[in-house]
């Protein structure tokens, strides 16, 4: 990455690099807010959404991983704790597997240890799973959408007819850039599961019981995919927990900065 992405940062503890989903950083704000109470929170825009610029270069997932991590090593930041949501937890899964301090068995290295220490993936995807297929956003209009990614979606639902134009152009755009990372093939690195079993990092997956966009099957797989994660589910959520139910993925993530 050629320049460093829109980047919030607030709080001061232990470093935890936020990463949003498709929906934008609006989306993991109150998780930002939140986690700044007792950590140091760096909440990036991934370049390409929001309106920012994507440079040629960064043309896959993995690349945004690569360039995270570049931007935590060239701060000099250790024991991240890296949280991510739907596409940010691909991210972060992708992270795990190129931190090679996270990956060795002692967590020593030759420039003094991990930069990743612990992962959290809220409702993720980036693997592939048979028999729990990942619901295809691109297809679905804005009602499909809502009753696939809310427990209640009639509290959730917004009409995009009712929205001003700014932000019509806004999750288009948003959207355009998805398709353009993770739209072919849909959703997911085919090879990335298998790998997952090098991560030697603790990870916590936690999952909304009624998601219908990546269904807790799928997030149970993933979760299984890790040598040491724990699957949690989160009863009266979708396929954002933290913003149906903030109070339970709240007290998980606590769970995590204090151990």
């Amino acid at each position: 990455m050629t320049t460093e992405p829109l980047l919030t940062e607030a709080g001061t503890g232990r470093p935890v690099l936020l990463l949003h989903g498709g929906g934008g950083p609006a989306t993991v704000a109150p998780l930002a807010a939140h986690l700044a109470g007792s950590a140091h929170v760096l909440t990036p825009v991934h370049p390409g959404w929001d309106g920012t610029e994507r440079p040629a270069a960064l043309a896959r997932v993995s690349d945004l991983a690569d360039a995270y991590l570049g931007l935590l090593r060239q701060r000099g930041l250790r024991d991240v704790l890296v949280v991510g949501s739907s596409l940010g937890g691909w991210i972060g899964a992708e992270m795990a597997l190129r931190d090679g301090d996270g990956n060795s068995e002692d967590g020593s290295s030759e420039d003094g240890g991990a930069t990743v220490s612990g992962l959290v993936l809220i409702d993720a995807v980036g693997i592939g799973v048979d028999g729990e297929p990942l619901a295809d956003v691109f297809a679905l209009d804005a009602r499909g959408l809502a009753e696939r990614s809310w427990h209640d979606p009639d509290r959730h639902f917004v009409d995009p007819a009712t929205l001003p134009p700014a932000e019509l152009a806004r999750r288009r755009g948003n959207f355009a850039t998805m398709r353009a990372l993770a739209g072919d093939p849909y959703m997911h690195d085919p090879g990335l599961r298998e790998r997952l079993r090098d991560v030697r990092l603790p990870v916590l997956v936690l999952w909304g019981e009624s998601d219908r966009v990546a269904t807790p099957g799928y997030g149970a797989a993933y979760a299984r995919a890790f040598a040491d994660a724990r699957f949690v589910t989160v009863p009266g959520a979708g396929h954002l927990p933290h913003l149906e139910r903030p109070e339970a993925v709240f007290a998980h993530l606590d769970a995590v900065l204090t151990r």
